[in-house]
């Protein structure tokens, strides 16, 4: 199982991939962390909720880290493009607000692809653009098990993928190692709901 998540995760390198859920922010400081070098964080000023690159000093160096605010999501798109094309950062992070056309999505793959960076679409649900080449759905997992007390638990699971299947993990981060680990699957235990005889 670890094998098939190593294939997908961290996600391709020239393309721009979406993801999407409450553990969205989770799943983007993880792929920063992963790549390693200068991460561009855009997003529009108006937004309440900011990121603090403190508190995400366990996925990656806060010093690593640049956060663009800008005026809409016309401009977070084109700094993000030209952030893309340029291959000056490793990783390029959006979040946008509203739904992306096919042809800025389109745009926006082939910055990735000219500048040799990953670009990260975070999401509201239901708002996918076709030209992405993964999109995730990532959420917290409650485990009420005793022995299961780690609060990075998380599900993520491929939601569209333009070269391979569709497949879901449980993961959760290590922040000795900086990596994903996935969970191995849980056998039935007692008192979990059984299927009838």
């Amino acid at each position: 199982m670890q094998s098939d998540f190593t294939s997908q995760f961290p996600v391709r390198v020239g393309r721009t991939h979406e993801v999407t859920g409450p553990s969205a922010t989770s799943f983007a400081f993880a792929l920063a962390g992963a790549r390693g070098g200068a991460v561009l964080w855009v997003c529009e000023a108006w937004l309440a909720d900011q990121i603090n690159p403190m508190g995400f000093g366990i996925y990656m160096d806060p010093q690593n880290l640049l956060i663009t605010k800008v005026k809409d999501q016309t401009d977070a798109l084109a700094v993000t493009e030209e952030a893309l094309r340029s291959g000056a950062v490793n990783v390029v992070v959006v979040e946008l607000t509203k739904p992306l056309s096919f042809t800025a999505g389109r745009r926006l793959q082939l910055a990735a692809e000219a500048g040799k960076s990953t670009g990260l679409c975070l999401l509201p649900e239901g708002m996918g653009n076709n030209a992405a080449q993964t999109r995730w759905h990532c959420a917290p997992l409650f485990d009420a098990t005793p022995s299961q007390t780690d609060s990075t638990l998380q599900r993520w699971e491929i939601i569209k993928n333009k070269s391979g299947t569709l497949k879901i993990w449980d993961v959760k981060w290590d922040a000795q190692t900086r990596r994903i680990s996935v969970v191995s699957e849980v056998a039935q235990r007692t008192g979990s709901a059984r299927t009838p005889d």
